[in-house]
């Protein structure tokens, strides 16, 4: 029970860590710190961010227009 609880504390720690990393540009830290992977971390989720609003903005646009038709 005990090592359950300390497991979900540590989790739930580390993952908040990562979200709340500052650092812009990767390459100044070294590759095997806790730095660099939170760095990645955040970079990772920005650019999937970025890459669904630029690849569904299409389809939203037509699925709006299909609804003004159907309240029409």
């Amino acid at each position: 029970m005990k090592f359950k609880l300390t497991l979900i504390i540590f989790l739930v720690f580390s993952l908040n860590n990562i979200a709340y990393s500052k650092d812009d540009n990767c390459n100044e830290l070294k590759k095997l710190s806790l730095s660099y992977i939170k760095c990645k971390g955040k970079n990772f989720v920005d650019e999937t961010k970025e890459y669904q609003k630029k690849e569904w903005s299409k389809e939203k646009e037509k699925i709006d227009k299909l609804k003004k038709k159907v309240l029409k």
